[in-house]
Order: structure tokens, then sequence, then C-alpha cells
């Protein structure tokens, strides 16, 4: 596996880490990962792009190695892209490849809506805009959402040994334990005791509103870049097949394919995944 450069970007009112793979003078691809992911969550695939693309890995406001929102500040999907779009400023790339997981998906997609004429290619894999609202539940959620003090955050767990850490993220997410390692390794940090998470707590807080479905597809049929969505076979529970194809219905240049595995396809079939990028252009 390919070690990746350690990149710090200064941004107004906050820094961000990056990994990043390849040639500077390559084209420029940009990666965001999913939520309480990483910059490894590419460890896998990075390195095959990097024959062909300059990858730049960023780690999202409060994950991984980058700073975490001020006190009082709460992480939303909307401050994400301004968070994107000022880093692609700073990094002076005025065009580029734009690919997302999960999370970063969703991200993915309204940057290339709020920007069109920055995005060469957008490449979604397991995630297209960020969740929606029904109806059905936003009374609960809102009330839900204010119930609990902003501040208020469990005590972080601490680990006695990095294997315990691989081990709880693997029960969470399903990954085998060589997929997850690279995840978990930027995500944690030495203390007292052993290792904690260094991704900011205040990430698991819930949200108060979502858009409705009906924002989110004025806002996808603003994409203008050649679009490719990869979905997992068998379908990922909270992403349902109709609605998911609705969205892709909103994008002018969208194809989706589907690959079996799970939800991090990226890490279970890199090679798979890096032909898919190059090839559906």
């Amino acid at each position: 596996m390919t070690a990746p450069t350690e990149r710090r970007i200064a941004l107004p009112h906050l820094a961000l880490a990056a990994q990043v793979w390849g040639d500077d003078a390559a084209p420029p691809l940009l990666a965001l990962h999913g939520w309480l992911d990483n910059a490894g969550s590419f460890a896998l695939l990075a390195p095959l792009l990097a024959q062909r693309f300059h990858v730049i890995a960023l780690d999202l406001p409060g994950h991984g190695h980058s700073d975490h929102l001020a006190p009082g500040a709460q992480y939303h999907y909307l401050d994400y892209v301004r968070v994107v779009l000022e880093t692609t400023d700073a990094l002076q790339l005025d065009r580029y490849t734009l690919l997302g997981h999960s999370m970063g998906a969703g991200i993915a997609a309204l940057v290339a809506a709020a920007a069109p004429q920055r995005i060469e290619r957008l490449r979604l894999i397991e995630g297209l805009g960020p969740l929606g609202d029904d109806g059905s539940q936003t009374l609960k959620r809102f009330r839900e959402a204010f119930a609990s003090r902003a501040d208020s955050t469990k005590p972080l767990r601490v680990f006695r040994d990095i294997e315990q850490a691989v081990n709880a993220r693997v029960i969470v997410s399903g990954l085998a334990a060589d997929l997850a390692r690279p995840i978990v390794m930027r995500a944690l940090i030495e203390t007292d005791g052993g290792w904690q998470w260094r991704s900011d707590p205040r990430l698991t807080h819930k949200s108060a509103v979502r858009q409705a479905e009906s924002q989110i597809h004025a806002i996808l049929r603003g994409i203008e870049a050649p679009a490719a969505l990869l979905l997992a076979k068998p379908t990922t529970a909270y992403l349902p097949t109709a609605p998911m194809q609705a969205r892709a219905d909103c994008v002018a240049n969208m194809v989706v394919s589907h690959l079996d595995g799970g939800h991090h396809l990226h890490l279970e079939q890199p090679a798979a995944v890096a032909a898919w990028i190059e090839a559906a252009v």
C-alpha cells in the first residue's frame, strides 16, 4: 500500500488535514469520506487512482486530524459545503473531479450543484444528497435535538490498545478488521491509559432540521457535471432503491451502477471501484 503525504490546509476559521497521493501535476481529484470516517477511508483506493489523478483525501471538520468546530457550534451538511469550497479555493483548484462516499457523497452532490463550473466529474459511492425529510418525523426530530443540552457529551471511551478499537469499529460497521484499520488508525489519539477517538463527539448530536425531499431534488437538478453513482448490492437499508433512483433521475448526466458488497465498497473492492471511476466518464 502506497503511503500518502500529509498536508495541512489553513482556512479562515479552522485548519483541515488531508492525505495526498500522486503527482502534483496530474488532474486533481478531491475525495470526501463518510460520517465518522476520515481520509483513511481511501487508503486502498487512492493509490490506484494516483496513477491518473492527484488525489487529495480530506479529513472533514471534526474528523480525523482536522480541527473541531468552535465551542457551541454544531455540524451541518450545508456548512460542510462551504468548507469544501473554501478548501478548493485554498488549494487553488479551479476545476477538479469530486469523489464522495456516504455522507461525503451527499456533500459532494451539494458542492457540485453549488459550483457547477468547478466540477469536471462527479463520482458518488453510496450516497446522493443529504438525509431528507418526508415530514413524518419532523416535529419529533426537532424536539429531540433541542431536548438534550448542546454541550452534553458522554465521557470518551478509553481503549486499552488499538486492536480493541479496531474490534469496536468492526462491530459497528461490519467491515473486516483489516479494512477498518486504516480508518481506525487515523481516528485514534493516545491518552493516559490507552487510546481514544479523536473525532468530535458533537458529530453524533441529532440535527434539528433536514431538507425536504422536494428541496433536495431541486438542488440536485443543478448538477451539470457528468455524474456516476455506485450503489451496493444488496441495497443498504437507509438508501432504499426507489428514493435513490428518484434523486438520480434529477441529475441530467447521471449513470447509476451496482456492485456486490457492503456500504464501504471502496475498501472492499478498491480495484473494481477504481475501474468504475475511470470508466464512467
